[in-house]
């Protein structure tokens, strides 16, 4: 599938004769209960069947008013007989353990970004598959919602007229966007690393899928924490008390990550995610560099409430620069088209069940991007052996 098969904001297609979906949430923490539990419940698609968290009280205030919704406390409660898939969001070091359970009992999952901390995590759970001798039916799914944006479906098209692309360069600048001081999220033994794995995701999911998923053979890489301890660069748009304990990290992770990677089609990405920076405004910015042209969008994915007022996409051939016209979009709708994608996957034929190799959300791109998050990492001296 490519950028241009989907046409942002074209509806779901769940016939109105057939039952909804019913879809378990396994977390009951910020993503839960301000993304995927409101969509999923508003979806014609969809019905949330489950919340599952080890905290009841906490699964207990997500649950949906809708009175049809279980709360449970493990994972392994759920079964193909319960359920028809499951949106795995939780923290960072749960998703192999519990992707990995849900997988065994023939349950699809969708597992929020970064579905893994380590290419090691990602191998790990194919070669279970493997190892069950099904690893075509890997029922795993899992890409970013930016790819649904209609200014990043608008450069893709505009792919073809750059020629051969040379260069991508992808950044994600936050002006004051530590999203936690304290927790899980922020001690790398948990997280797997902080605005490389966070914001980089993100990022190298959309480029990745601009390139066709070329592999990377050499990196350089450096991380920096100077906004750690600057409370003026916590984010405002996060509600508090954050999700996980109030310890202080161990093993803090970085708020600034440079790398640069170069493909084995000879392409070179220079990746920059900042949780906090000088900048007035959070500002994400995608550049492709061909022989023919050079595209530059500028706009701010998330959620945040210091965006620019709108995106913006130029191509510049020769001297010359076009502006290419872009719809106003409502922040978020991204992730509306995020859950009709899946509807569609879940509800298409062959149960839903991707295909082995190189689909949208497929374990061929996880572990393609997770080596990409590994090589930037090593490259900075954050060795795999940090990670528990």
């Amino acid at each position: 599938m490519t950028f241009t098969d989907k046409a942002p904001g074209k509806g779901p297609v769940r016939p109105a004769d057939r039952e909804p979906l019913r879809l378990a949430v396994v977390g009951a923490g910020w993503v839960a209960r301000q993304v995927w539990l409101p969509l999923l419940e508003a979806h014609p698609a969809f019905r949330v069947d489950a919340v599952v968290d080890d905290d009841p009280a906490a699964a207990r205030s997500a649950v949906p008013r809708s009175g049809h919704t279980r709360v449970l406390r493990r994972p392994e409660e759920l079964s193909p007989d319960s359920v028809d898939a499951a949106v795995i969001a939780l923290p960072n070091h749960l998703h192999l353990p519990v992707a990995r359970a849900l997988v065994e009992r023939d349950v699809p999952v969708f597992v929020e970004k970064p579905v893994f901390r380590t290419l090691f995590e990602a191998q790990a759970l194919a070669l279970d598959h493997l190892a069950r001798g099904s690893i075509g039916d890997l029922t795993l799914y899992s890409w970013s919602a930016a790819r649904h944006r209609t200014d990043v479906c608008r450069l893709a098209e505009l792919l073809p007229s750059l020629g051969t692309i040379r260069n991508l360069g992808l950044s994600w600048i936050r002006a004051t966007g530590i999203p936690q001081r304290t927790g899980w999220f922020v001690d790398r033994r948990l997280s797997g690393g902080g605005a490389l794995l966070d914001l980089g995701w993100h990022l190298l999911d959309v480029g990745l899928h601009l390139l066709g998923w070329p592999r990377v053979v050499r990196a350089a890489g450096t991380m920096s924490a100077d906004w750690m301890e600057r409370g003026e660069a916590t984010a405002d748009w996060r509600p508090r008390p954050q999700d996980g304990p109030a310890a202080r990290p161990v093993e803090p992770v970085e708020d600034t990550a440079r790398g640069f990677l170069v493909t084995d089609t000879g392409v070179g990405i220079s990746l920059e995610t900042r949780w906090a920076s000088h900048q007035a405004l959070d500002v994400t910015t995608i550049t492709v560099e061909g022989t023919e042209g050079v595209a530059t969008l500028r706009g701010t994915f998330g959620f945040s409430p210091h965006r620019l007022p709108r995106s913006s996409l130029t191509v510049l051939r020769l001297g010359r620069e076009e502006t290419v016209a872009l719809p106003d979009e409502p922040v978020g709708i991204e992730y509306e088209r995020q859950v009709d994608e899946l509807a569609r996957r879940l509800g298409g034929p062959g149960g839903g069940r991707p295909a082995s190799g190189l689909g949208e959300g497929s374990m061929a791109e996880v572990t393609i991007l997770a080596s990409c998050i590994d090589h930037i990492y090593s490259a900075a001296g954050r060795t795999l052996r940090e990670v528990s």
